[in-house]
């Protein structure tokens, strides 16, 4: 059996025992999924360069799984995935509220002096050393627009999505989450990068 086949029998098992009431399920959740959290971090937070410069991938880690924590107070997921799209949710959460307070208008990143004088910006006008630079703000622009066109999906494409995306599943391993086969586990995840290819006017983000 896959490890990851062992970790969504863990996290299955414990969903059954948040909902008979075991108020450590939530704990064990957090710690079943640590590792899944840390790859998610990392892989989220390598598309906010300027972020970062300023948080580390374990520092992310922490907040999300507070914030995921909190969630599973209010929200018990129905299954697997749902929790791995809860645990995404609550990541791309934290690196953008990372993004506002670091590169907002009042944020430290937004004053931080990045301009060196072998590029000739030591006479730029000091509102132009101080902007965010365009292509990090439009990468934040970008990832949001993706994440709402991925919750625009189909119900039977989202849910292959936020297994293979998020979640980070093989194809087979979600075919047997969703008790469906392979085949249709290929066709839906094709047909929804597809959908998204054309909505995000042929671009698409790395996973």
């Amino acid at each position: 059996m896959s490890d990851e086949s062992v970790r969504t029998r863990e996290i299955r098992y414990w969903i059954d025992r948040m909902r008979d009431g075991d108020d450590s399920a939530r704990e064990q959740l957090l710690h079943v999924a640590c590792d899944r959290l840390e790859q998610l971090s990392r892989r989220l937070l390598s598309r906010f360069a300027r972020v970062r410069r300023w948080e580390e991938t374990a520092d992310v880690r922490q907040s999300a799984s507070l914030r995921l924590y909190r969630t599973l107070k209010e929200i018990t997921p129905e299954s697997p995935q749902e929790f791995y799209r809860l645990a995404a949710l609550n990541i791309r959460r934290e690196l953008l509220d990372l993004a506002k307070k670091h590169y907002g208008p009042l944020g430290q990143g937004a004053h931080h002096e990045t301009w060196s004088e072998d590029s000739g910006a030591a006479n730029a006008a000091p509102a132009l050393r101080s902007a965010p630079a365009r292509e990090d703000v439009g990468n934040i622009v970008d990832w949001g627009e993706f994440h709402e066109q991925v919750q625009l999906l189909p119900d039977d494409e989202r849910e292959v999505f936020d297994l293979l995306w998020y979640g980070g599943l093989g194809q087979s391993e979600a075919a047997r989450i969703l008790d469906v086969s392979e085949r249709t586990v290929k066709r839906r995840w094709q047909s929804a990068r597809i959908r998204l290819y054309d909505s995000l006017h042929g671009e698409l983000p790395e996973p």
